[in-house]
């Protein structure tokens, strides 16, 4: 056997088994469109290298006319799928050069059969024969060139501009190898075959094709893309399949519970530990309807709402509910997910993971009753402070009325008593009795156990009912007790009996803090504004101030400044206010006194009718 059949069978082999290989890979992956358009243009190849040893083995011009009016096909194959899978591929090269070259090729491939014998010759008159290759001899044509070979060789160039662009495209785009690679490598091999076959058709070259040549260097070019590809994404599997099994201890060690709903079929995938959060056998068939059954009834509706919410545009869900568990009760879960759809905006898949959070939520509810105690002994503790000065309070209305009471009983001795004078004793002791009653019902609130209630409040009632609390101590104290308060201040939203402790706490400390000063002027100050959707109240004092180093501190449990404090007060202070949603702090200037100030919401303006 000669060595151009060796060396053109060896091409045509090696084309069609890349062909084969990746035929059978897109057989297996019928979504990867690239394979199948590689295989046809590794079955281009190897068709155009059997045409070129059909030529190179011609006998007659007529043998190798039919022999080139037939390559043609394999060449169409070829380009046409060479130009899909560097667009699909590459993503990459212009669709203006894309039909070009698509149009132009089909129209060559029908002239070529309308023309006899084909489109590059209009005769063939006779066959030279060359000797190549160390004595082996090989046919040429000799004829006359038919025109219209230049539509085949125009697509054949615009194919090279194609190529150099795409691999200019993807150069940019950042992916260096692949463009130098594949795409200099295909504009080399395309340039190369285009110009051997311009130079033979035309006359400038006394040889046989050897096109094939630089074909199969095209198609080496993409097998090296693609198996290039085929072992990243083998590599990528083994990183997913190890990143499966660590986010797997991961989710076990958090005690997460998996699950994934199919929106499309209506089929529910759950992990084992989901399972055993919802209180489902291994071998349990699910649906939704099942798991909305296990909700508690009262959290039904939200759960529902929260899915229907994601599915329909948020993409996303939140959301904590309570679960009757058919064993271990009612237990608390919190939940998140996500939904994703498809290229068309329609939701295909949903999914989730869930937590058991009971032992948080008791936690939570125990720390709640903790705190609301430790603030029921604050406002015992400060009760017990004012526990002189309102005695003395409450002496003044009841001394009051027993005088008054000794008075209508010397009237009443009279034979004809001022009944006049007795009404307006007994609306005295009337006033009186009221003025002592307030000052108990007050203590009485303020000791009294309560869970916090958030209602709707007027600033000043709520910060004038504990100024008139204070006034009996802060005049035993000599303290000036001042309030600045606009007419237009909003109702906020809160806890009438936890804001009083706040500013009870806040306007007790400030008269300790000037209890320190040894003269001066001695006032404490509450006033309060209106700042966008809060209300913002302040209890200034001019005591001796907070330190710099103190402020970083003072609302620290068991942080006090008092020689016998607790350090309790501004702690419980802080929590009641974040309670409220607002915030506090202080602001002071060593020497020159305090101001500690907190914020409040505003309670939602009630709709008129």
């Amino acid at each position: 056997m000669s060595w151009v059949t060796i060396l053109w069978a060896m091409v045509s082999a090696v084309s069609l088994t890349l062909a084969g290989i990746y035929l059978l890979v897109w057989w297996k992956q019928r979504s990867s469109w690239v394979y199948l358009l590689f295989s046809c243009s590794a079955v281009g190849a190897a068709a155009w290298a059997m045409g070129e040893l059909g030529m190179m083995r011609a006998e007659t011009p007529e043998q190798y006319g039919a022999v080139l009016r037939w390559a043609h096909i394999p060449v169409w194959v070829l380009v046409v799928s060479l130009v899909g899978f560097v667009r699909l591929h590459l993503k990459a090269g212009r669709m203006g050069l894309v039909w070009s070259i698509c149009v132009l090729r089909t129209l060559a491939l029908i002239l070529n059969f309308v023309f006899t014998p084909n489109l590059n010759y209009r005769e063939i008159t006779g066959l030279k024969h060359l000797t190549w290759w160390g004595g082996e001899t090989v046919a040429v044509a000799v004829g006359v060139v038919n025109p219209w070979t230049l539509i085949g060789q125009l697509s054949l160039v615009l194919l090279l501009v194609f190529c150099a662009d795409a691999a200019l495209t993807i150069w940019r785009r950042g992916e260096r190898r692949r463009a130098a690679m594949m795409g200099g490598t295909m504009v080399f091999f395309i340039a190369v075959g285009t110009c051997q076959s311009i130079l033979v058709f035309w006359g400038f070259l006394q040889a046989p094709f050897f096109v094939g040549f630089a074909f199969l260097g095209i198609v080496a070019a993409m097998a090296y893309e693609l198996g290039y590809d085929v072992l990243r994404s083998s590599q990528l599997s083994v990183e997913v399949s190890e990143n499966e099994k660590r986010m797997s201890l991961a989710v076990d060690a958090a005690n997460f519970g998996m699950w994934l709903r199919d929106i499309d079929r209506n089929e529910i995938w759950a992990s084992e530990k989901w399972r055993e959060l919802f209180g489902f056998r291994p071998d349990d068939g699910l649906d939704l309807e099942k798991i909305v059954q296990r909700i508690h009834p009262d959290d039904r509706e939200s759960v529902s709402q929260a899915w229907q919410n994601a599915i329909t545009g948020l993409g996303r869900y939140e959301i904590e509910y309570r679960l009757s568990h058919p064993v271990s009760g009612v237990r608390w879960i919190t939940s998140r997910g996500r939904v994703e759809f498809d290229r068309h905006g329609k939701p295909r898949l949903m999914r989730g993971a869930s937590l058991d959070v009971t032992a948080l939520k008791q936690a939570e509810q125990e720390a709640q009753l903790l705190q609301r105690e430790i603030a029921h002994v604050g406002r015992v503790t400060m009760m017990g402070q004012l526990a002189s000065s309102l005695a003395h309070e409450i002496n003044q209305p009841l001394g009051a009325i027993l005088r008054n009471a000794e008075a209508a009983e010397l009237f009443l001795q009279h034979e004809s008593p001022d009944l006049a004078e007795i009404h307006a004793i007994l609306a005295d002791i009337r006033a009186d009795d009221q003025r002592a009653s307030a000052v108990i019902e007050r203590m009485r609130a303020l000791l009294r156990r309560h869970e916090l209630e958030k209602k709707p409040l007027e600033v000043a009632e709520y910060v004038g009912d504990v100024v008139m609390l204070l006034q009996a101590d802060a005049a035993a104290r000599k303290v000036s007790l001042g309030l600045e308060l606009p007419n237009d201040l909003p109702q906020v939203l809160g806890d009438r009996v936890h804001l009083q402790q706040v500013l009870l706490n806040l306007i007790i400390n400030g008269m300790d803090a000037i209890n320190g000063r040894d003269s001066g002027v001695r006032n404490v100050t509450v006033s309060a504004r209106h700042t966008g959707e809060f209300v913002e109240i302040a209890v200034s004092d001019s005591g001796t101030g907070i330190t710099d180093d103190q402020l970083d501190l003072i609302f620290d449990p068991f942080f006090t400044t008092k020689p016998n404090g607790m350090g309790m007060g501004l702690a419980i202070t802080r929590t009641i206010i974040e309670a409220h949603s607002g915030r506090i702090w202080a602001e002071s200037k060593d020497g020159e006194g305090a101001t500690f100030r907190f914020t409040l919401q505003t309670a939602a303006p009630t709709k008129k009718s």
